[in-house]
């Protein structure tokens, strides 16, 4: 007979969840409860094909929570509570207390409050997510599974930032990584599909969030994303690394706070920042219509991509088993693809097997593939990830 978990991701005003029977890994039910705090508040839930929808003032993440096991329960997706045997939480930041995940207890729910100041905008919903579910389900297992575990693998000179030293010791200022959960999924498909656990890889999860991770030996070596998801590659709306002088200067000029710029930073920068749009194919569209400023941020956005893979490329001496796309953009975008493969043909000795990337992504046959060709020096994958199913995982 199949277990039932429940995945959680809480957010300021959300919570999303997923429903799954295991050992199987069949995803059973997904949802999200939108704008808790408001009277505006909204539920859906996909179960068997159908869309469960309602809308009703939900005060807090507790109030949100009883709705989403009164939907469940209703619509006969479970009979009760006691069927959900685990709840896995994602939480952003672990800082380098956690390098795995954790069942979570007074000491670990403390852990991930005092770790607000690195992850303020994830940790007051995470938080909330999580008490919401203790108090209805006080004796069931809930697992704590970070963001930036994954990562706690670096080694110093990759995590270690060039600012005063003490600004590490006291403050712990250093990169940490995100998307961590992504990273450790696609690495353990391909040590399954290569046959062997000493995987070199350069994972590139990029999708409104992205970030690339260099694996060496299985592990994680190195990875884009910073102190905070602002760091790294051009994003949907994050401006990436760019010089941090940038932000005293338009604070000097504008007379706007640092709080506004960083939110410009994070909310209204990287492709939305450049021509408008955050969203990938809408980008897209617009660079079909001749749109100069559509075109310079796809160039912008596609160049951050090949310099970081470059950039892993030499720190694995050439030493690459496989560079994989994933999440949501190079899980797609076969155009997008090409244009990285054929930019990296020379130097990496990559070659491109267009038929076989044409039919791969979203309106295609296949979601997942080798796009390059048997004389490729470095095989190229498209592998669709799935956060939530390591997550799942995680809980047992």
């Amino acid at each position: 007979m199949s277990e039932k978990y429940l995945v959680i991701n809480g957010g300021s005003s959300s919570l999303k969840f997923s429903l799954y029977g295991m050992p199987n890994e069949e995803m059973i039910a997904k949802g999200y409860i939108e704008k808790i705090g408001t009277e505006d508040s909204f539920w859906n839930i996909k179960y068997n094909g159908e869309n469960i929808s309602g809308a009703r003032y939900l005060k807090d993440h507790s109030d949100a929570v009883k709705v989403m096991v009164s939907e469940l329960i209703k619509n006969k997706i479970i009979n009760d509570m006691n069927e959900i045997k685990g709840i896995g939480h994602r939480v952003l930041h672990g800082g380098e207390i956690y390098s795995e995940s954790v069942k979570i207890n007074d000491k670990v729910l403390n852990d991930i409050v005092g770790l607000t100041n690195l992850g303020p905008l994830h940790h007051p919903g995470e938080v909330a997510g999580i008490k919401a579910m203790q108090e209805c389900l006080p004796n069931t297992i809930q697992v704590a599974v970070f963001d930036t575990a994954f990562h706690q693998t670096m080694t110093r000179e990759n995590y270690i930032y060039a600012v005063p030293y003490e600004w590490y010791t006291k403050y712990k200022v250093r990169r940490y990584g995100f998307h961590g959960t992504s990273h450790k999924y696609i690495t353990n498909v391909m040590q399954d599909k290569l046959g062997k656990s000493d995987v070199n890889l350069i994972i590139c999860h990029v999708g409104s969030g992205a970030s690339i991770t260099c694996i060496k030996n299985g592990k994680s070596l190195d990875t884009s994303m910073g102190l905070t998801p602002l760091d790294g590659l051009v994003m949907g709306t994050r401006s990436g690394s760019i010089d941090p002088s940038i932000i005293k200067f338009i604070v000097d000029e504008t007379g706007i706070s640092l709080d506004v710029v960083m939110q410009e930073l994070n909310k209204n920068s990287g492709l939305k920042g450049i021509c408008g749009k955050n969203d990938f194919r809408d980008v897209i569209s617009l660079v079909y219509e001749g749109d100069s400023l559509a075109k310079l941020a796809y160039d912008i956005f596609m160049d951050s991509i090949i310099k970081h893979i470059a950039e892993y490329y030499f720190e694995l001496d050439g030493n690459v088993d496989a560079v994989i796309f994933t999440a949501g953009v190079l899980e797609n975008n076969t155009e997008l693809r090409e244009k990285i493969v054929n930019k990296l043909s020379g130097p990496m000795g990559v070659i491109l097997d267009k038929k076989t990337n044409d039919n791969i992504g979203y309106g295609h046959d296949e979601k997942m593939g080798l796009i390059t060709n048997i004389e490729s020096r470095v095989p190229i994958y498209v592998v669709p990830t799935d956060e939530e199913v390591m997550i799942v995982r995680e809980i047992g």
